[in-house]
């Protein structure tokens, strides 16, 4: 895949996220990553996991504030845990997707949210020198 295509292929994902994100919250796992998508032009509701609560009780707090929310950890170990873990405690009350999270993790060559706007940058930089 060309740096253009997986360009195209990134802003195209993250254009659809930002259309999604106006009536469905994301939940990220820090502010870095609500800095990172707000950064990227995200204006919805961003609901920052780590707030010192067990995942049950976040959970709960989710399940009864929203009807379907769009899970978007980091693409490492961890991430992948808080994200099942999340989804598992939840999606029998709460319409869960993921979408986002596995568009991203293909797309690319980082593995945090946070670093979304750098890896953006890189790829418009390497796709004007080309």
């Amino acid at each position: 895949m060309t740096v253009k295509e997986s360009l195209e292929e990134l802003e195209k994902a993250l254009e659809e996220l930002k259309q999604e994100n106006l009536r469905v919250p994301i939940i990220v796992e820090g502010d870095k990553d609500i800095y990172a998508l707000r950064k990227l032009g995200l204006t919805g509701e961003i609901i920052r996991y780590n707030q010192g609560m067990s995942i049950a009780a976040f959970c709960d707090m989710i399940a009864h504030a929203y009807k379907e929310i769009i899970i978007l950890t980091d693409w490492d170990r961890r991430g992948g845990y808080l994200c099942h873990t999340i989804k598992r405690n939840i999606q029998s009350r709460v319409k869960c997707n993921l979408m986002f999270r596995e568009k991203l993790a293909k797309k690319a060559s980082i593995k945090t949210v946070e670093g979304l706007p750098t890896w953006l940058e890189t790829l418009r930089e390497k796709n004007t020198h080309t």
